[in-house]
């Protein structure tokens, strides 16, 4: 018994030098399914007139806590408007007490005070929240 081989030139199918781009593709679809999946989670119901500052970009987690301040000085909880500072304070307190701490995204509006704004960070500070964040949007 023994075993036969073929020589290089006997051999019956041709070497393929193409790319097989199956994969590729493969991944491309399922990446773009996850980003269309993702995508609702970061935008907010909320219609605020963000700033316009140049981002750095950072990686949003479902997590996330975003605080929104509209026009006239109103703190909404994503999309529960808050009516008073309590409110805010207790909620806060209860992010704070979570391990790993997620962090607070604030949504401000460009034509909102700042003492709004600055209550919703003081409201952080005073929870213990170690990181704080602006929502903004980019410059045209």
């Amino acid at each position: 018994m023994a075993i036969t081989f073929k020589d290089a030139q006997e051999a019956d199918e041709p070497l393929i030098a193409s790319i097989n781009t199956t994969p590729l593709v493969d991944v491309m679809l399922v990446l773009l399914i996850i980003f269309l999946i993702t995508i609702p989670v970061v935008n907010s119901s909320i219609v605020v007139s963000l700033p316009r500052e140049v981002v750095q970009v950072r990686e949003s987690r479902p997590e996330n806590v975003i605080v929104s301040v509209d026009a006239d000085g109103g703190i909404y909880w994503f999309d529960t408007r808050l009516t008073a500072d309590d409110q805010l304070f207790q909620r806060l307190g209860l992010v704070a007490a979570l391990n790993p701490q997620p962090e607070v995204h604030i949504r401000g509006d460009a034509r909102a005070d700042y003492e709004s704004v600055g209550r919703v960070v003081y409201a952080a500070q005073q929870m213990g929240i170690a990181r704080i964040g602006f929502i903004t949007e980019p410059p045209q």
